[in-house]
């Protein structure tokens, strides 16, 4: 699917002068009947990103502010048949569906974008983006939230409680709630992630313990070699991808190692695969396919 100058147009002209068409578009959309894949994996490709003020890939401050670039190398990643749905804000997901993107795809909207990129109260992550109801209500298959943990900044409360709230709020409804918990500490007024073994397990210690039920709960890590880290938990667990490296093969290699581990279920990733360094969207997306094939 290629986002063509008249297609493009078409959309312009259907965001200004169609407003209702969007509630169409959800209420149409063909929904798959399970997340997980036959091979009992999850790939979803994130792009929640630019909501949180996030832009930057690389040396370009401005690589995701580019909407009809992004939306391209979405419609890139979504034409994979590996590639089991997306992760994104409501605007994203909506765009998405107007182009017909999104039939037969599982649909993640994502709930807590108010933390953002570089603010003093980024760790204060309110809820901006879609919730429990809404997500019902657009047919969507379930909702993530970002729940980075800094000890020493009380913004770090508010949020385990908006997403322990979310967690119960999601599984009322039956809806998947996916957790993303990150250990993170203050350096020279940075924030810098722990990626250490023993604040990953408690931040997935803390994470699977939120809302009144974990029935539905999934978490998004960080790849680790680490197996008490993965055996700190029996929720199902997805690999988030990060940033692009400068070395793309270590990263596929790094996701398949924590993808062998049992509770590991699948890949959600979003600049690594939609900005390579390469400029390949389509070669990218394929060899992370062939990693988690490869991996279960």
């Amino acid at each position: 699917m290629i986002l063509t100058d008249e297609r493009w147009r078409e959309l312009l002209h259907t965001r200004a002068t169609n407003p209702g068409a969007v509630r169409q578009a959800y209420a149409t959309r063909k929904r798959r009947p399970r997340l997980l894949s036959d091979a009992g994996t999850l790939f979803l490709v994130a792009a929640d990103h630019p909501a949180r003020g996030a832009l930057k890939v690389g040396e370009d401050p401005l690589a995701m502010a580019d909407r009809r670039g992004l939306l391209e190398r979405l419609l890139v990643a979504l034409a994979n048949p590996a590639v089991d749905g997306v992760l994104g804000t409501p605007d994203v997901v909506e765009e998405l569906l107007l182009l017909g993107a999104l039939h037969d795809k599982v649909v993640f909207g994502s709930m807590n974008r108010g933390g953002l990129d570089g603010a003093d109260w980024e760790i204060d992550d309110r809820f901006t983006g879609y919730d429990a109801r809404t997500l019902v209500d657009c047919g969507l298959d379930g909702g993530k939230m970002l729940l980075r943990l800094v000890d020493s900044d009380p913004g770090t409360v508010p949020t385990l409680q908006a997403c322990a709230d979310a967690v119960t709020e999601l599984a009322a409804y039956g809806l998947a709630a996916m957790v993303e918990p990150l250990p993170y500490a203050r350096s020279e007024g940075k924030l810098v992630l722990r990626s250490d073994p023993v604040s990953l397990a408690r931040a997935v210690t803390v994470a699977s313990g939120l809302g009144t039920t974990s029935a539905h709960t999934w978490l998004k890590l960080p790849p680790t070699d680490s197996a008490a880290v993965l055996g700190a938990t029996t929720l199902p667990v997805v690999v988030l991808g990060g940033a692009p490296s400068g070395d793309p093969d270590a990263g596929l290699a790094s996701w398949g190692r924590t993808l062998r581990h049992d509770v590991v279920r699948g890949l959600v990733v979003g600049r690594s695969l939609l900005y390579p360094p390469s400029g390949d969207v389509a070669g990218a997306v394929e060899a992370a396919a062939k990693v988690l094939e490869a991996a279960k």
